[in-house]
């Protein structure tokens, strides 16, 4: 199963494509999408929306994964990350493919087995589990082959779940 992992952002928008296969997770490709600062909203979305579509087309993936939105502080930024997260959404949808949305917590303790992880630990977590000599960058990215790897591994468990539940009703 080919899984596209995103970390929404409006100045950077991370992606990590894995490979995963009966518990085996494979690096494909990763980067980001990025805008420039002093660029117009409107423009920016549009540029996201846009290389977004792209990048669907080209990575071919089976599944796509996302980070939720998490309001820390500054909520002025998490509204453009909103907006830059919708029209990703948008451009998902239009390409045919189902989403999955994870919260950072789901993410940390699928990848790390810990809920309250640090960012440096989730980072190498999936280095190990990916078997990296060293971590893509930007952060971005990183994150977004987290995400991916926290969906392998949630879709695994959920198969898993339900083909026992099929068992125990024959």
């Amino acid at each position: 199963m080919r899984i596209l992992g995103i970390d929404p952002g409006y100045g950077i928008t991370g992606f990590g494509l894995i490979e995963s296969s009966r518990g085996q997770n494979k690096l494909l490709h990763c980067g980001a999408i990025t805008t420039p600062a002093g660029m117009d909203f409107s423009a920016r979305l549009e540029i996201i929306y846009e290389d977004t579509k792209k990048l669907l087309e080209m990575a071919k993936p089976d599944a796509v994964a996302i980070e939720e939105l998490f309001f820390g502080q500054n909520v002025t930024t998490g509204i453009g990350v909103a907006q830059s997260r919708g029209v990703i959404l948008l451009a998902i949808r239009q390409a045919g493919l189902e989403v999955t949305s994870y919260k950072p917590m789901q993410v940390k303790q699928a990848v790390v087995g810990y809920g309250n992880a640090t960012k440096h630990q989730v980072q190498d977590m999936t280095r190990r589990l990916l078997n990296l000599q060293a971590m893509p960058k930007p952060d971005d990215a990183a994150d977004a082959i987290a995400i991916a790897l926290c969906h392998a591994r949630s879709h695994t468990s959920l198969l898993a779940m339900q083909m026992k539940k099929m068992e125990n009703s024959l």
